[in-house]
């Protein structure tokens, strides 16, 4: 990040900054991506005037981090609703990501049926993910996120969700498919949540998978090393990633019950 001398700073709008006190004072510049990425790291220590003043600034954040395609997980819910940041895993960790294809579609079909379908599936990801050790980081609409220490319980997770939604008998022969992404890397934990490159990464990497397969990083296939698993690994490549600089060499996972590619 470059440093922000105290002329390029006086040069700045107050709609530069997260947060301007009722002095006049400016914290948290967002004009640029690093600087919104340091902004998410260092919002929890910022002492605001009050609880609204924390409100707004928090607002301005998540749209500048929107902006520039920056995935804040957990910055606003998730993993702060029950035990807090404290107790997720620090250091290397894996990240796992899911997303419904064609949400809009489904809940276009379905109407209120639709709530059912998504408890659905968060119910099967939610046990995938706890049976291998892992932990719930962030359910948003037809998204969720989960954390793991061990990238072979992550890869597990994946296995196993995409066998248990491939097998549900879902409604009015609705085509629920998910997609999957597996990414390992070394985030920051804040007491606003992770935020990092390996974060935005590891949607960037689900993003790209069709609906009902699982993708997975040449980072975590490393970090697997000789860890023998009941699944294999199908080199797809490089591939360029939205918001991330340089491609990310990416596997397709082997393992869960075949699937149709939507």
């Amino acid at each position: 990040m470059a440093t922000l001398d105290s002329r390029k700073r006086t040069e700045l709008r107050d709609g530069d900054f997260a947060y301007v006190d009722s002095r006049g004072r400016r914290r948290l510049p967002i004009h640029d991506e690093s600087h919104v990425r340091n902004a998410l790291a260092r919002f929890s220590q910022v002492v605001f005037e009050d609880e609204s003043a924390r409100s707004r600034a928090r607002t301005r954040l998540l749209k500048a981090a929107k902006r520039y395609g920056i995935v804040p997980i957990g910055f606003m819910e998730g993993q702060l609703r029950a035990t807090g940041p404290g107790s997720l895993p620090t250091g290397t960790v894996t990240f796992l990501a899911t997303d419904i294809v064609d949400s809009t579609g489904l809940l276009q079909k379905l109407g209120d049926g639709y709530a059912r379908v998504l408890n659905d599936v968060r119910r099967h990801i939610r046990t995938a993910v706890r049976r291998t050790g892992g932990r719930e980081v962030d359910a948003r609409a037809d998204e969720f996120f989960a954390v793991f220490k061990a990238p072979r319980d992550a890869v597990a997770a994946a296995i196993g969700l995409q066998r248990a939604l491939a097998t549900h008998a879902w409604p009015a022969g609705a085509a629920v498919m998910v997609r999957v992404g597996v990414h390992t890397g070394r985030p920051t934990l804040t007491d606003a949540g992770y935020v990092g490159l390996a974060v935005h990464a590891v949607n960037r990497i689900c993003n790209t998978a069709d609906g009902g397969r699982i993708l997975m990083s040449a980072a975590t296939l490393s970090a697997l090393g000789e860890d023998p698993m009941e699944a294999t690994f199908q080199p797809l490549g490089p591939r360029a990633l939205r918001g991330v600089r340089e491609p990310m060499t990416l596997y397709e996972v082997l393992g869960s019950a075949p699937a149709k590619t939507a």
